[in-house]
C-alpha cells in the first residue's frame, strides 16, 4: 500500500496522460485543461484531502463571509474602494488564449498576475507588451472588453 508521502512525491515524475487519468480516479470527472504544475498541486492536496478530511463546510462559509466582510475577492486579493465597481479578477487557473501574428499565445493567471511562457507578469498589459513589443492594452489584446448595446 502506498503512503501519503510516496504517493506526494511520485506526482512530479507522472506523465500528463497519468496526472489526467489519476485526476479521473480521484475527482471522478475530467480534468480542466490546466497546466501540469496546477494539476499536481491540485492532486496532492485531493490525496491528502482524502486521506486526512476536507475542510467542513461550516469553515468553508467562514472563509467566504471574512474574505466578503474583509473586501477580498475569491483569489483573496484587497479590493480597493475606489476600483470594486470595475475589478478585473479573473479565478486563478484561467488561461487566455490569442492569435496574433499566426502565433498562438496562452497566459495563465497565478496568485497576484499571470504567467506567460515561465515568466510572471503583474498585467495582461505587461504580458501583451511582451508579445507585441509595444504598449498594448492587455484586457483589449485577449478581447476581455463587454461590448456595449
Amino acid at each position: 500500500m502506498n503512503t501519503i508521502h510516496n504517493q506526494l512525491s511520485d506526482l512530479p515524475n507522472l506523465s500528463h496522460d497519468e496526472l489526467k487519468q489519476l485526476w479521473r480516479q480521484l475527482f471522478g470527472k475530467p480534468p480542466p485543461a490546466y497546466s501540469r504544475p496546477y494539476l499536481i498541486k491540485r492532486l496532492a492536496y485531493r490525496i491528502q484531502e482524502i486521506h486526512y478530511g476536507g475542510l467542513s463546510e461550516n469553515l468553508h462559509a467562514t472563509m467566504r463571509e471574512t474574505l466578503r466582510t474583509s473586501e477580498f475577492d475569491q483569489n483573496a486579493v484587497k479590493i480597493s474602494s475606489a476600483h470594486k465597481k470595475h475589478q478585473f479578477t479573473p479565478l486563478l487557473g484561467t488561461r487566455f488564449v490569442r492569435k496574433w501574428h499566426g502565433n498562438r499565445y496562452e497566459v495563465t493567471v497565478i496568485p497576484g498576475g499571470f504567467e506567460y511562457q515561465g515568466q510572471r507578469y503583474r498585467s495582461l498589459t505587461a504580458v501583451a507588451k511582451a508579445i507585441t513589443g509595444t504598449h498594448y492594452n492587455g484586457r483589449t489584446f485577449f478581447g476581455l472588453y463587454k461590448k456595449e448595446k
